[in-house]
């Protein structure tokens, strides 16, 4: 524990955690931030989109939701995201990259695209970054 005392970052992943917390996320979710190193928090907060409006956030907060939480789980499973729905903001926990795909999913779905095409903008995100996965495991002997 002494080691990470003095880590000056983690101060700041402490607060992403409080913060996190304080959005909407389980602790279970939030501690992400301290376990994976590389997760990172990113808030969107809906009002600088569609102003104080309550009736267009509560509107795409359902679209971001989806049907019993299907569109939302969906986003999580295909990016290994976690997503928390929140008063007037959206927090994602990932990787930058994960995060990135999540956060221009949701986008796409605040602008109005439909839910069809947006999950299949994540099904090829998802192919694309599964194949430059592989290719940083390749073996370097196949190049002879």
């Amino acid at each position: 524990m002494g080691e990470n005392v003095t880590d000056p970052s983690m101060l700041f992943k402490a607060k992403d955690v409080i913060t996190a917390i304080g959005r909407g996320f389980s602790p279970e979710h939030a501690f992400r931030l301290i376990r994976d190193e590389e997760a990172v928090l990113d808030i969107l907060d809906l009002r600088a989109v569609f102003g104080k409006s309550e009736a267009d956030i509560k509107r795409v907060k359902g679209r971001i939701i989806g049907m019993n939480g299907k569109t939302r789980m969906i986003i999580e499973e295909l990016t290994d995201t976690n997503i928390a729905v929140y008063g007037h903001t959206v927090g994602i926990i990932g990787t930058l990259e994960q995060v990135q795909v999540a956060r221009e999913a949701i986008e796409m779905l605040i602008k109005g695209s439909m839910h069809a095409t947006v999950y299949r903008f994540l099904h090829r995100k998802r192919r694309q970054l599964k194949k430059k996965m592989l290719e940083i495991w390749k073996e370097p002997t196949e190049e002879k």
